[in-house]
């Protein structure tokens, strides 16, 4: 279109690739947080826009099932149009070819291949069938190998079947799959309740992938700092969440200064809105708009988002 109604072109949804290799080079990593609803969507985007970050929007299954992937597909489209940031769309945990492929047809720009449930092997198998048809399509992948522990939407592992990613065999994966990034087990799990005891990431075994790897894009899973002012605001105000315990910030910057270029963010983005929710609705009893509840409750999720990009990603001024 020309003529005084023409706009400028947006920026359209884009893959991982440059910004990965921008992450590795510059010690810092992209943002991935998980998204079901409009709320949590322009939270997050104020927040980036804000602080000028590259960004990841990423759908779980689940939040496919409870808002269906037309919704979300087209909320992300009009965050493209309103801030003009270069943003990836990306499938967490796909656990079958179909599902990848359904994502691949629908307009994600990114999708992860999670078979780690399988044997190697097969783990091998599935993955290579979905990057071959992915890349085929112009759409990066992101596999797994390793599983970590907790619940997060459909993924539920027990802490008896959770195990670290061997370096070596992540290195063979790589090359047998020809995948563009790969999510490993150090330590972090989904969920609130992360650890027992003290805090633990295996960064020896993250430097050992990264020998192996070099310049090879690492996601760290179940990244969430289960942040204790969101936690300690929901119990206040009704809430039962005790003990909930997440990964350290400054363990997740540290990670994200070595090979991690992608950090998976989604109970923290939880924590926020429900704490917000929570706060809103006790002080005010007689309210029933939820545009009353949900306002704020977007507010807290920029406010936590724009804090995760400037204090722990590193990804703040990055375009």
């Amino acid at each position: 279109m020309t003529g005084p109604m023409a706009k400028e072109d947006n920026m359209p949804l884009v893959t991982t690739t440059e910004m990965f290799k921008k992450a590795y080079e510059g010690g810092y990593a992209v943002g991935a947080f998980n998204v079901n609803n409009m709320e949590i969507v322009q939270g997050i985007v104020d927040a980036a826009k804000e602080e000028q970050s590259p960004l990841i929007l990423q759908v779980s299954a689940g939040a496919r099932k409870y808002a269906k992937h037309i919704y979300l597909v087209k909320l992300v489209e009009a965050a493209l149009e309103d801030s003009n940031l270069p943003i990836a769309l990306h499938l967490d945990h796909g656990d079958s070819f179909e599902i990848c492929k359904d994502c691949v047809d629908g307009g994600f720009t990114s999708v992860m291949i999670d078979a780690s449930h399988h044997d190697f092997d097969e783990n091998v198998k599935i993955t290579k069938q979905v990057v071959e048809y992915a890349h085929a399509h112009g759409v990066v992948v992101e596999a797994e190998l390793g599983r970590l522990a907790g619940v997060e939407d459909d993924v539920n592992v027990s802490n008896a079947d959770a195990r670290f990613t061997d370096p070596e065999q992540a290195a063979e994966f790589v090359h047998l799959t020809g995948v563009d990034s790969l999510a490993i087990a150090i330590g972090t799990s989904h969920g609130a309740y992360k650890f027992k005891g003290d805090p633990y990431l295996d960064f020896d075994r993250l430097k050992k992938v990264g020998e192996l790897l070099p310049d090879f894009p690492i996601v760290l899973h179940g990244a969430s700092s289960v942040l204790p002012e969101f936690v300690a605001k929901c119990n206040e105000f009704g809430g039962n969440i005790p003990g909930a315990q997440g990964v350290p910030e400054e363990m997740l910057r540290k990670a994200a200064q070595m090979a991690v270029c992608k950090i998976n963010i989604d109970t923290d983005l939880r924590l926020a809105m429900t704490a917000s929710v929570r706060e809103y609705l006790a002080q005010n009893p007689s309210e029933f708009d939820p545009r009353k509840y949900l306002g704020p409750a977007r507010d807290a999720i920029k406010g936590m988002v724009a804090h995760k990009i400037k204090n722990v990603l590193g990804s703040s001024n990055k375009l």
